[in-house]
């Protein structure tokens, strides 16, 4: 793998991590487990990702974009389904705010993963 894709992912991992850290202190009410727990799903996530658009970029350049949209769904996916756990397991006491954090961990990976496999893309040319 390429080494600053995974060390970028795992900034993300640490800096997300950090701030679900904090926000245990100073924001109690969010679910902090299901946040790290998604935090650890999609940092594995993106380095699977990684390694089917990376397979598929040098064989076929334009296989990239093919390769990030199914990456990109395969995660959003995963995160719907996080979601739909997380709802039915605290129907009582939802936090909707811990939900659209879930969906921003999602966004946080998609947008560093895209990034850097564009530039990847790139280079491959």
């Amino acid at each position: 793998m390429k080494r600053k894709f995974v060390i970028a992912i795992v900034i993300v991992f640490l800096l997300l991590d950090v701030t679900f850290r904090i926000m245990k202190v100073y924001a109690p009410e969010y679910h902090i487990a299901a946040l790290q727990i998604a935090n650890i799903i999609m940092a594995a996530l993106s380095l699977a990702a990684y390694t089917l658009v990376n397979k598929q970029i040098v064989g076929r350049p334009h296989a990239f974009v093919r390769g990030v949209y199914s990456a990109s769904l395969l995660k959003l996916m995963v995160c719907m389904f996080g979601v739909l756990i997380y709802v039915v397991l605290n129907k009582s006491h939802i936090h909707k705010a811990s939900v659209f954090v879930l969906f921003g961990v999602y966004a946080a990976y998609s947008i560093v993963e895209t990034i850097l496999l564009s530039r990847t893309a790139k280079k491959e040319k």
